[in-house]
């Protein structure tokens, strides 16, 4: 039945309204250009490669999904797909599609268009998309029943693909798209259905879209029907946030990325607002290969989880729209679970787990084993503005029970090879989704595997295990069954839960978040200008 996955991904609501203070800015207006400052360029033009929040900022304007999250509730509403069917073992999805949808080339959406784009996912591979391949694992393939009928089939049962139907990385693309080599589907001429389409794309620079006339076929989700009230979106990138919010107080531009608690007053002073909600899925934190260096005890990894004070993180270096992370999973997950206790601030605990272990200090502090010292590097890229900082406290924080840290920044290609080759020690990063198989994604052995990691019965079990189950009460005991293996395993050492704060001006009403926590701009529009 349709909706019969609903329930599984319930999120809680979150984020503060959208609307103008003081809601004077009266009825919506159609008209105009928004132009928007991203904190770092676009990695893709691509929506089933895009990784990155500011990335897919972008990309989701570009392209519908066959379904859509109600960000309030959780539940799956009809967007492409005006219906659709689960057989009871989650192996085939059957999704009937809306009648007259067009791609901006003028061809139409058919059943075959939602084969084709699926099979290039599985063509373009973990290493180019790692987001939408992980959600189409052990796809068999998809028949067209008939011009307007889907059926999506899984060799095995694959409960969190509805939930994954509503997701940017599996929008539905046109054919002339989705048969080109996956470097040239990042190059700003992506052909799709969605309100938006590419006008200019300069990569590290600036991306251009344009208002898609005729537009028709909006999610149930959306708060009007018919095309999007704003005539282009400039993105431009600005990567310095001082630049950023001083563009947006003098009115150069109309929102930001990543407003900081610092540039809240400025921002407000100008008659503008800071935008928030926190982001499901994975939170920040330290992914650790467990075959180098000192991180291949599993001491040393359990040493680091109460190593970290995650309050003075937050308190210090970001402010409170964010969160200290106290689970594998954020708290506004489906499936979430509080394991804060685990995660409590004990830095005697951990030199306790170290000095058992054999880690004994050394002469300048560090410890050291047969020789070894307790050093290891994390690699991260700036794809949040607060990282460099909360890496470098949490730096200051391990060295006082004798950890080394070396920071290792990179670029976000380098960071995405490096990870492809398990070059690293740890990764430093997070992973947006509401829904809690993104743990599978994350930790699972049959993923990108970051861990290097060997099998874990307990955790590999529940990871296969919450795909077998349409019953929300079964599935998110499994989840919280890997929440508890991959801190067991010292997997991940959480940090912060990553929240979104959007800097907007007073002329931009009703910038809305989507349930993955991304803009939506589909019923943006501009007053006073």
């Amino acid at each position: 039945m349709a909706g019969a996955l609903a329930a599984v991904t319930t999120v809680a609501a979150c984020g503060t309204d959208s609307a103008a203070p003081g809601g004077d800015a009266g009825p919506p207006k159609p008209g105009g250009t928004l132009r928007y400052g991203l904190s770092q360029a676009p990695t893709c033009s691509d929506p089933a490669q895009s990784g990155t929040n500011q990335t897919l900022y972008v990309t989701r304007q570009i392209v519908d999904s066959l379904t859509d999250q109600d960000p309030k509730t959780g539940e799956l509403k009809p967007w492409l797909a005006q219906r659709w069917e689960v057989t009871p073992d989650a192996k085939v999805f059957t999704f009937s599609l809306t009648d007259g949808v067009t791609f901006s080339d003028g061809t139409p959406l058919t059943a075959e268009s939602v084969g084709k784009t699926f099979d290039s996912i599985i063509k373009l591979g973990s290493a180019k998309s790692p987001l939408a391949s992980s959600y189409l694992t052990n796809y068999v393939g998809t028949t067209a029943v008939d011009r307007l009928t889907a059926r999506v089939e899984f060799s095995k049962p694959n409960a969190q693909f509805l939930q994954a139907s509503s997701t940017t990385q599996l929008g539905i693309l046109a054919d002339v798209t989705t048969a080109k080599p996956a470097e040239q589907r990042c190059l700003g001429d992506n052909i799709a259905s969605g309100p938006f389409t590419y006008a200019g794309y300069r990569q590290d620079a600036s991306v251009t879209l344009a208002k898609r006339a005729g537009y028709q076929w909006g999610s149930a989700v959306f708060a009007h029907r018919g095309e999007a009230y704003l005539d282009k979106i400039e993105f431009t990138v600005v990567p310095e946030s001082g630049v950023r919010t001083g563009s947006l107080a003098s009115a150069q531009l109309d929102a930001i990325s990543d407003a900081l608690p610092q540039d809240a007053a400025q921002i407000e002073a100008a008659g503008g607002r800071v935008l928030s909600t926190a982001n499901p899925g994975v939170p920040f934190g330290f992914q650790t290969n467990v075959t180098r260096g000192p991180l291949r005890d599993p001491a040393v990894r359990q040493a680091l989880l109460p190593a970290i004070d995650r309050k003075q993180l937050v308190d210090t270096v970001l402010g409170p729209q964010f969160k200290p992370a106290t689970s594998p999973l954020a708290s506004s997950t489906p499936g979430y679970q509080d394991l804060s206790a685990r995660l409590a601030y004990d830095p005697g605990k951990a030199r306790g787990i170290l000095d058992q272990a054999g880690w004994l200090p050394g002469g300048d502090g560090i410890r050291v084993k047969n020789g070894e010292r307790l050093s290891f590097s994390v690699l991260f890229s700036q794809v949040f503005a607060g990282n460099q900082a909360i890496i470098e406290l949490v730096q200051q924080q391990l060295r006082q029970v004798g950890v080394e840290l070396k920071l290792d920044l990179v670029s976000g290609a380098e960071s995405t090879a490096r990870q492809n080759a398990k070059d690293f020690d740890s990764s430093y990063g997070n992973t947006t989704r509401a829904d809690g198989d993104i743990l599978r994604t994350s930790f699972g052995l049959d993923g990108r595997n970051l861990n290097v990691r060997g099998p874990i019965p307990a955790l590999d079990d529940a990871l296969n295990g919450q795909l077998s189950t349409v019953d929300t009460n079964v599935r998110n005991g499994l989840i919280h069954t890997a929440q508890q293996q991959v801190l067991d395993a010292g997997l991940l050492i959480p940090t912060v839960e990553l929240s979104q704060a959007i800097g907007a001006g007073s002329t931009a009403q009703d910038l809305k978040f989507e349930a993955s926590a991304r803009l939506q701009f589909f019923d943006t529009w501009l007053s006073g200008r």
